[in-house]
Formats: structure tokens, sequence, C-alpha cells
């Protein structure tokens, strides 16, 4: 009997740790499975999701550049999915159609909360790019308690309308890239531009980072090395990868597909040593 069938898609994906990550939770419960990465470009991604699910597919995850596409195909879409306006995961429900959710920002602050025992309450955060991977996690800091945000993206445009739709005046604010040096420092410090994916570095300046800032990337190994690199030159008390967040969006993922939720722990240590 051919085992179930997951998958992530991506452009590029073929350094995809999502597959080890599947197959590690599924070992835990005696669950046979197959997971594998495929690389679609953003004009093959309908079809090659579509077939993917024809052929039996049972769910999923999807990665950069594809989240509001796959946001834009579900005939079904969860909350957190509806406000992030995009889906990292994708599940073939009971009669074939698609539900899509997000869950990005549930993943980084539990990561934050429960792996590295931070509590986000009180903090003033700056929230560097207005993207898909901020559009994932912003509400889920504001949720967490975080005090004020300020967002900052190279577009201004994007960053109003991400901040337009959260709709909260008093405690989500906006400023110019070119003013990074001005407006003050953050205790806390996310990353959510893609520099890192690219290999581009951010310039960014030191007055940014408080003397107890915690500055965490969405991304993870070499893509968040260069942020991480400057948050310990800035005098950051804490700076994390999103190898955590990855492990943990991974963990929802499968709970939404086989109804048992992984132990994360022992997965996340066992990447680390690679990451």
């Amino acid at each position: 009997m051919k085992p179930a069938q997951f998958a992530v898609f991506g452009h590029p994906i073929a350094h995809s740790l999502s597959p080890q990550i599947h197959q590690a939770f599924a070992r835990q419960f005696g669950i046979e499975l197959e997971y594998r990465a495929i690389d679609a470009a953003p004009a093959e991604f309908v079809a090659a999701v579509r077939r993917f699910f024809a052929e039996d597919g049972l769910g999923a995850n999807v990665t950069l550049p594809h989240k509001a596409t796959a946001f834009a195909l579900a005939d079904q879409r969860s909350t957190a999915a509806m406000r992030a306006g995009s889906a990292n995961v994708l599940t073939r429900l009971a009669d074939g159609r698609l539900a899509a959710h997000n869950t990005d920002g549930a993943g980084m602050v539990r990561d934050l909360t429960e792996r590295h025992s931070v509590d986000l309450r009180g903090h003033d955060a700056l929230l560097l790019g207005a993207g898909g991977a901020a559009h994932g996690v912003v509400w889920s800091l504001l949720d967490a308690g975080v005090e004020t945000l300020t967002i900052v993206n190279r577009s201004a445009a994007a960053a109003d309308a991400l901040a337009d739709a959260i709709g909260e005046p008093a405690r989500v604010h906006t400023r110019y890239w070119q003013d990074l040096a001005e407006i003050g420092s953050f205790d806390l410090i996310v990353n959510a531009t893609s520099a890192g994916v690219l290999g581009a570095s951010l310039q960014l300046p030191f007055s940014l980072a408080g003397a107890r800032a915690l500055c965490y990337d969405l991304s993870y190994g070499t893509a968040a090395g260069g942020f991480l690199a400057w948050a310990k030159t800035a005098g950051a008390r804490f700076a994390f990868d999103g190898l955590g967040m990855l492990v943990e969006t991974a963990a929802d993922a499968f709970e939404l597909w086989h109804g048992k939720r992984p132990d994360t722990e022992p997965v996340y240590q066992s990447l680390r040593v690679q990451c």
C-alpha cells in the first residue's frame, strides 16, 4: 500500500528541512508517509499543486514565493490565513476541496515564549519588512502582548498598507527606511525581509538595538547569519534565527494532518547541530 503523500512547495526548495522534520515527527508515532520537496516556479505553482492533490496528496507546506498564491487557491481559509492574506499549509478536505492555514505567527511566538522563555508582553518592537513573511507573524506578535510595533519597509506604501490592515493606530506605526538611524532603539527587532535569503546585506544602524534587545530572524542557517552577526555586534542580549519557528510551524501542520502533536524539542536539537 502506498504511504500517505505530503510535500513542501517552494522555489528554490532543495535546501528545505521540511522532509527531514516531518519524517522525524512520523517516526515518533510509527506513521509511514512520503514527504517530498517540489520545486515549482511561480508560473507552474498552481498546476503543480493541483496535480499533487489529484494524485492522492493529502497535505502540503508552502514557502517562498508561493504563500499568497496558495491562499488564493484555497476553497476554505483559517482565521490566521485570512488575517495574513497568505498560507503556508494546504490540506485536502474529504470532499476534495483545499483548506488553507497560516501557522507562521503561532510557530514564531511558541518558539520565543516556550523554547527561549521570552515574555513578549510590553516590548517595543521593530518589524523589518512588510511582505508575506511580515504579514504571517505580525498579528501573533500583537496577540502575544507586544506594546508597540513599528513597521519599516523599503516600500513605504507596503508598510502603510500592513498597518492599515492591522487597524490599531495607537499601537502600530510606520517609519521610512531612510529614517532608521533616527527612530531610536527597540527591545525586540524582527527581521522579516528576504535580504538574507537573497544574499543581500541590510546595513542597519547599531542604534536600533536597545541594551536588552532581542533580535529574531525569520530565516535560519546561512540566510540569518548576516542579521544575527549585526545583532551581536550591536550588543543585543539575544539573537535567534527562525529554525525553531520552522519546527513549530511544521508541528502545527503535522497535527492538522495526523491529529497528533509531535514532540518538537528533540527534532529541533538534532537540526541545531546541522544549522
